[in-house]
């Protein structure tokens, strides 16, 4: 790899976008984060949900964001990856209504930078904190 710790700051700054994507709802900010051909995939439910980067964008510009519902912030880069000059992985986590996400972000360095290429993802329900306050 020609410059790891380069390569490492720019997949953190394509992560940032994607959590400022999501928190704003913003599909602009996604379009940039996400490659023309990124997957979307989860199978916390039954059914396993499977969609494109242009079935998935029309989901995320159609909710209220979680930025105008003043919900704080829960971002973090658990990891990141590298499996060669361009291929990396990235852990994450985020928080999107009462849901705490797990994703596994596939990125890859295409077309001079890098963008994430799959999104498989888990997520587990959020006790509210009235809820949480009655069991104490």
């Amino acid at each position: 790899m020609p410059d790891p710790a380069a390569a490492e700051r720019e997949v953190r700054a394509v992560l940032q976008v994607y959590f400022d994507g999501l928190y704003r709802s913003d599909v602009d900010l996604l379009r940039r984060a996400l490659h023309p051909r990124a997957v979307y995939v989860c199978a916390t439910d039954e059914d396993l949900v499977h969609k494109t980067r242009d079935e998935y964008l029309p989901v995320v510009a159609a909710r209220p964001s979680p930025e105008s519902r003043g919900e704080p912030r829960r971002d973090a880069v658990d990891e990141v990856r590298f499996a060669g000059p361009s291929t990396a992985f990235a852990r994450v986590r985020c928080s999107i209504g009462d849901r705490d996400f797990t994703d596994f972000l596939t990125l890859i360095h295409d077309a001079g930078r890098w963008s994430i290429v799959s999104k498989v993802f888990h997520y587990e329900l959020r006790a509210s904190e009235e809820e949480s306050t009655c069991r104490t």
